[in-house]
């Protein structure tokens, strides 16, 4: 059996799809997907053992220059790519009409997505053959987990999902595993970030415990932050511009991550790594870390991101590491 997802973004939206493949892939042997995706993403679901191929799309890109001759270009070959084979099933687990329109619409096969009611954007109903009722109440791994089981008529697991990846990163021990942590400080919104001082002071107080931190970017504004917060410290490592897999296999290896609300901290939960997210204006209930080990940290009263204090960090950062605060005093 082959199947085509259409789960183009955002980071977690993608690797949130992950453990309803691992679903489908114990109930049905030998089922295999093709996955659209947005370019960005899109070495993701390569890493996921059931995956065939994948079909990057740039949606995001394109809007900017429509009906420019590239993007007409580009347009015609993804149109190629993904009408080149005929699947048994189409599972649209975006729920967005643009991408029900401009590419579960042009795929070859007999299309699932969620009903009206429960889509994100419930016209986007209109292009499915069959639509289901999910629980909008559940985190969203629930929410995939339930629309493949039903589209694929399997029952729905009780066990907490796999995303099944952390394996694509096993290798050889390293010396360095474990003796590092890392800090995802760089969100799109201003109001998830934690203030640079308060960051600076949980490094501060992570002197003298013999783990080293490092900290990735993407953006050049996030670069120029990473430094700000490494300036001083000696234990701290500014790392270089990374790929994605590069950035897993860094957050692969950690002894723990202290991150904002960010798709990288999921990508954390997807690889088991015990991970303490600090959440301000969102809420972490239907969309926060889902796994092993994840950990949430919220102001005690309102929403500032200010109000978290290093020292709360600090405070449940120390029993991940095998130690409590006062054993490092």
């Amino acid at each position: 059996m082959h199947v085509l997802i259409v789960k183009t973004s955002s980071m977690g939206d993608v690797l949130h799809t992950l453990p309803a493949l691992t679903d489908a892939m114990r109930a049905i042997p030998g089922i295999r997907f093709d996955w659209v995706v947005e370019e960005g993403f899109a070495q993701i679901p390569s890493w996921h053992p059931a995956v065939d191929r994948v079909i990057p799309v740039a949606i995001r890109r394109w809007r900017k220059h429509w009906f420019g001759s590239e993007v007409r270009e580009e347009r015609f070959l993804f149109k190629r790519e993904v009408q080149s084979r005929q699947y048994d099933m189409v599972i649209d687990a975006q729920g967005l009409i643009k991408s029900a329109a401009l590419v579960t619409r042009i795929a070859k096969g007999v299309k699932h997505g969620q009903d009206s009611r429960s889509a994100r954007e419930p016209f986007a109903s209109w292009w499915y053959d069959q639509r289901h009722e999910i629980n909008k109440q559940q985190h969203a791994v629930q929410r995939t987990r339930e629309l493949f089981a039903k589209s694929l008529n399997y029952p729905l697991p009780e066990t907490p999902g796999d995303y099944a990846i952390a394996q694509h990163f096993m290798r050889e021990p390293s010396p360095d595993d474990g003796r590092y942590l890392v800090f995802l400080h760089a969100t799109t919104r201003d109001e998830k970030h934690w203030p640079e001082a308060q960051w600076r002071e949980l490094i501060t107080l992570l002197n003298g415990s013999g783990l080293r931190i490092k900290l990735p970017w993407g953006a050049e504004h996030e670069h120029q932050r990473a430094q700000r917060l490494a300036a001083g410290f000696d234990y701290v490592e500014v790392l270089p511009k990374l790929t994605l897999e590069q950035v897993a296999r860094t957050l692969a290896g950690a002894a723990a991550v202290v991150s904002v609300d960010t798709g990288l901290s999921h990508l954390t939960a997807a690889l088991d790594r015990p991970n303490i997210t600090l959440y301000g204006p969102t809420d972490p209930g239907l969309i926060g870390g889902y796994g092993k080990n994840q950990f949430v940290l919220k102001p005690a009263q309102g929403n500032r991101m200010a109000a978290i204090s290093a020292e709360n960090v600090m405070a449940q950062l120390m029993p991940l590491l095998g130690s409590s605060p006062e054993e490092k005093s």
